[in-house]
């Protein structure tokens, strides 16, 4: 477990978002209240909770950035996790207590890598109890260290690829990688894998590999962004207009910038003279200035753009 030191002041913040590697121990939360005192006016917020056990990507959001988080978490994750089979815990994973046991050594790899295999596609997951999902306005887990279990409604998940990365007969441990959408709990998926090998399971470690389109190529140790303090953080840190680039662009003109910064729509008289490309209803896009600063969010609606999310505004300070 990474020792956190204590926050201290902070100059001048920044907007954008920092990747941070994050260490088994802290929670995604922990990691944020740590990270805060660098974005601007202090705010900070994260894009995808990883459990206190689970360790890498996780973008960090300081700032503006935050306006825009909701946009990151929409995209699709990747994990690399271990699985042991012949354990069951009521937490899913190893921080919880062991419910069942069962023999497991004698499973044979074709025999996993079918189960994992099947497990692709949508299909419905129930929350486990350990989980901060809500419930008529308490979360889960607060529910589960008091010994309650209520019932769940599933939700849909799509598990767009899984596979058995290696086996350990002899340990009957499976290294699996998925990659998946937002709201899928890995925990689940290790749980599922035991009761559909009859020998129950959980996950006995977790290491998130890729979150929208940040992957952990780019992401840095939290123990070097908060011992190299604000340099670290800018130093490592991606620009709003560069933090959702599947988004295609439209540059817009000084005239349109001012339009967006007073809220007023953008028509298709605004989106051709700024040569925007051909759009399909419903088709997100970015806003940028002619310097590169991320106006706005919008949306493809009957020729024109509505927005999503506004980020200049009129008399507003500029970019990082």
């Amino acid at each position: 477990m990474t020792a956190i030191p204590a926050e201290s002041a902070a100059p001048r913040g920044v907007d954008g978002v920092v990747v941070v590697d994050k260490p088994a121990g802290p929670t995604s939360f922990d990691v944020v209240r740590r990270l805060r005192r660098f974005g601007r006016d202090r705010k900070a917020g994260h894009t995808g909770t990883l459990d206190p056990m689970a360790t890498g990507v996780l973008p960090i959001c300081l700032g503006d950035a935050t306006k825009i988080a909701s946009f990151i978490t929409d995209g699709d994750k990747e994990y690399e996790g271990v699985v042991a089979l012949g354990v069951e815990t009521d937490t899913y994973d190893a921080t919880g207590t062991v419910v069942a046991e069962a023999r497991a050594e004698g499973l044979e790899r074709e025999r996993v890598e079918d189960a994992v295999a099947a497990m692709a596609g949508v299909y419905w997951q129930t929350p486990p109890m350990f989980s901060a999902v809500k419930v008529q306005g308490r979360r889960l887990y607060e529910l589960a260290r008091k010994g309650e279990e209520i019932e769940r409604r599933p939700r849909k998940v799509r598990i767009e690829r899984i596979e058995l990365r290696a086996w350990d007969p002899g340990a009957a441990r499976a290294t699996i990688f998925v990659r998946c959408g937002k709201g899928t709990y890995v925990r689940s998926i290790a749980h599922e894998l035991g009761v559909a090998l009859g020998v129950g399971g959980h996950l006995a470690s977790l290491r998130r590999l890729r979150s929208g389109p940040f992957g952990i190529e780019r992401a840095v140790p939290l123990a070097a962004l908060l011992e190299g303090g604000l340099e670290a953080v800018r130093g490592s840190l991606v620009p709003l207009r560069d933090a959702l680039p599947e988004l295609r662009e439209i540059v817009l003109d000084e005239a349109r910038t001012r339009k967006v910064a007073h809220g007023m729509s953008l028509g298709g008289r605004d989106l051709a003279e700024c040569r925007a490309p051909r759009l399909a209803p419903g088709e997100r896009v970015r806003l940028t200035d002619a310097s590169g600063r991320l106006l706005a969010v919008a949306e493809a609606d009957a020729g024109a753009l509505r927005y999503l999310r506004v980020l200049a505004a009129a008399g507003a300070r500029g970019g990082v």
